[in-house]
């Protein structure tokens, strides 16, 4: 990419966004964030004197906002999302004017040379056949309204110039702006600050990954998108596959807690499957932080957040 270089952030100052932005501020990018800040957090406060660093307070679901954002941008990251099942539910409009109106919008304005790091999620996968892992090609089946946005947002994404897709796993991690709402950060808290916590389907597999990992994995897809090296391809990125009681395990070890396996009742979220990431290591990334360090950073976190506004619904 050239010297520089200017890269568009929609969804700039979330939970991902916030940890991906200083990352690129770092690597010299030119970085235009553009959110609405819809959940009142001040993640960027602390990077606003860079001078490489443009914040802009507005919606990209409006044609207008988003050809004068495109504008001499060489490459986009869209993050703006509305982000999980619960959230998606909670306002279906505004989940798919975000989540994929608002891309196929991306896509129609873009230029053919700007290109485009889409962070897809792995949700698509749904429910995976037990023994089996689910590759790239494995088939799309989401159990959610948010899975079935993304995979439709995808398909647009890949069929536009310059694109490549990441299928992530489920984040988790601190981050400026905090969520307690995902499966690692969740259980962490309630183990941390409850001492218990009642497990629905603790046999259902989960992949996951620190949030640190997902901003570097998407550095990483825009050196090798700029490079012509991943164009039109899709990877899943994920550290770890485990079961959510293998999960609660791995929590104990580090603050010993109860959990009480229920025998009735069903997990709102239905996803089981476990993810193949031998495409993205085979290219030669691979994740830095583990599930352990992860939860230690999440106790030390816990000691300045309380529940009380982080999460998305």
């Amino acid at each position: 990419m050239p010297l520089k270089a200017r890269v568009l952030v929609t969804g700039g100052a979330g939970f991902l966004g916030s940890v991906l932005v200083p990352l690129l501020l770092h690597d010299r990018f030119l970085v235009t964030v553009v959110d609405t800040f819809l959940y009142d957090q001040t993640p960027l406060l602390d990077w606003c004197g860079h001078p490489g660093l443009t914040v802009v307070r507005d919606d990209i679901r409006v044609k207008s906002v988003l050809e004068r954002s495109l504008r001499g941008q060489d490459a986009i990251i869209p993050l703006a999302c509305l982000t999980g099942a619960p959230a998606c539910a909670q306002d279906m409009t505004a989940a798919r004017t975000t989540n994929l109106e608002a891309i196929r919008m991306l896509c129609r304005l873009k230029d053919p040379g700007q290109l485009v790091v889409y962070p897809n999620t792995n949700s698509g996968y749904g429910v995976g056949r037990p023994g089996e892992t689910c590759s790239e090609d494995a088939p799309l089946q989401p159990v959610s309204l948010y899975g079935r946005l993304k995979v439709a947002a995808e398909e647009a994404i890949l069929q536009a110039e310059g694109t490549v897709s990441l299928r992530l796993a489920t984040l988790y991690g601190a981050s400026p702006r905090m969520r307690l709402d995902l499966l690692v950060n969740d259980f962490t808290y309630r183990a941390a600050t409850d001492g218990w916590l009642v497990l629905y389907e603790g046999h259902f597999r989960r992949s996951i990954l620190h949030v640190w990992d997902a901003a570097k994995a998407l550095c990483w897809a825009l050196e090798g998108l700029a490079k012509g090296s991943l164009a039109h391809r899709v990877y899943n990125v994920a550290e770890a596959n485990l079961t959510k009681l293998e999960l609660c395990q791995a929590i104990d070890r580090h603050v010993p807690f109860r959990w009480f396996e229920a025998d009735a009742g069903r997990d709102p979220d239905q996803r089981d499957y476990h993810v193949d990431t031998g495409r993205i290591l085979a290219e030669g990334w691979t994740p830095e932080r583990t599930l352990d360090e992860g939860i230690e950073e999440l106790i030390q976190a816990y000691q300045i957040v309380r529940r009380g506004g982080f999460g998305n619904a």
